[in-house]
Parts: structure tokens; C-alpha cells; sequence
């Protein structure tokens, strides 16, 4: 399984635990929620779709909404498939949301996990976010002794784009002290809107999250199951 797979994979996984959908709907969930999937197709999502019912993940249902019983007999279209995790299905994404070796702190797949930290226990929390800061201090530092070397024979745009790169780095660094500091002190995790405290359903804690801010993160649709 390739990476990119492997993470598609576990994002549908992730939404389907918070409901059964149909194709469409779990696209637009992808394209919306998780930025790292704005642009991928029907072509990419089904065969994943296929591949985690054949492992007993997830099940097929025909979509029983009144407009589906109405619309499918005249336009001669199936039923909207409906995706619902299995029993299995849910025991293996919490398998994943328990791993947090090195693939958790790469750019794509830390966006992914970060998506569904509200299913994730404080203490994997902790263990991804440290990672990830330690992946990016490494990288820094890189970027850093890359620029001295290199600086005299750079131009002015070529030295500036570095320069703001290191700069992005830096802030998702800050970020990411400032998430693990708030888990540290167990502060309750708030709204953009300053809401009521969310529940964390995995450790029976509240976790204290800051706004994330600018740190990381042509298909006609058809409702049906190919």
C-alpha cells in the first residue's frame, strides 16, 4: 500500500465513524475538512471504498431516503450507496489512531491524524505533536546550514523564497508548542466561537487546543457505487 493510499484510508475510515455516508458525501467531507485531499477523484475514492469492504471494514447499503425511491426508478439510477463501518472497521482505525511511529510526523499524514485528534487519546496526542516538532526542528536546522552554505550564491528572489520557507517552518514550530503546552495543562478545547468545552470520547478528558492559524495543514459528482 502506498502512503498516499494508507492515508486515504484512514481519513474514511475516521468519517465513518462519525456516520454512515454515501461516495458524494464523504468527497466533499475529504475536499472540505482535509485539506490534503482537495483535489483527488472519484477514480482514487472508489477503488479505496472497494478495497476496505473486500477487508470486511466497511459494508454496502442501498440508500433508502424518500427522494432516492422516488428519483432512481425514473432516471433508471441505482440507489445511492451508503458506507457504514464495521465492527472490525472500527476496531482497526482505532489501531491506527493508536500508532504513532514515524509516518505520523510527515507533512500529509500529520494533517490527517490531526483531523481526528477529538478521537484520539491525550497521550498519542502528545507522542504525534512531539514528533512532528522534532521532525520540523531537524528540517529547520537543515534549511538553516542549507542558506549559510549557499547564501553567497543565491539571488535575491531565490534567497527570499528560502528565507520564507524557514519562516513557515518557524511558525508551524511556535504552533506546535503552543498545542503541546495546552495538552500538557489539560485546558479545555474551545471553539472558534468560544463554546462549551468538547468532550474528549477517547480518554474522558477535555483537551486544550489553540486556533491553529496558518500553521499546516473536474469530476462531474455521481452518487453511485461503480
Amino acid at each position: 500500500m502506498s502512503r498516499r493510499s494508507g492515508i486515504l484510508e484512514f481519513a474514511v475510515l475516521g468519517l465513518l465513524r462519525e456516520s454512515p455516508m454515501h461516495g458524494y458525501e464523504l468527497r466533499k467531507r475529504l475536499n472540505t475538512s482535509l485539506g490534503v485531499f482537495r483535489a483527488f477523484s472519484y477514480g482514487t475514492l472508489y477503488p479505496c471504498l472497494k478495497t476496505l469492504v473486500a477487508n470486511g471494514w466497511l459494508i454496502e447499503e442501498a440508500g433508502n431516503s424518500p427522494e432516492d425511491a422516488l428519483t432512481a426508478p425514473l432516471t433508471g439510477r441505482r440507489a445511492k450507496i451508503v458506507y457504514r463501518l464495521t465492527a472490525e472497521g472500527k476496531e482497526h482505525f482505532e489501531e491506527l489512531l493508536s500508532q504513532t511511529g514515524p509516518d505520523a510526523y510527515e507533512d500529509e499524514h500529520f494533517a490527517a491524524r490531526f483531523a481526528f485528534f477529538g478521537q484520539t487519546s491525550r497521550d498519542v496526542r502528545m507522542r504525534v505533536l512531539e514528533g512532528r516538532r522534532s521532525r520540523l526542528e531537524e528540517r529547520l536546522e537543515k534549511m538553516r546550514a542549507s542558506l549559510a552554505r549557499t547564501r553567497e550564491r543565491l539571488d535575491d528572489y531565490t534567497l527570499e523564497l528560502q528565507r520564507h520557507g524557514m519562516e513557515s517552518v518557524e511558525r508551524e514550530v511556535r504552533w506546535l508548542n503552543e498545542l503541546i503546552e495546552s495538552e500538557r495543562a489539560g485546558r479545555d478545547l474551545r471553539g472558534p466561537t468560544g463554546g462549551s468545552a468538547q468532550q474528549d470520547t477517547t480518554s474522558g478528558a477535555t483537551g486544550g487546543l489553540p486556533r491553529p492559524g496558518d500553521a499546516p495543514g473536474t469530476d462531474t459528482p455521481d452518487d453511485t457505487a461503480t
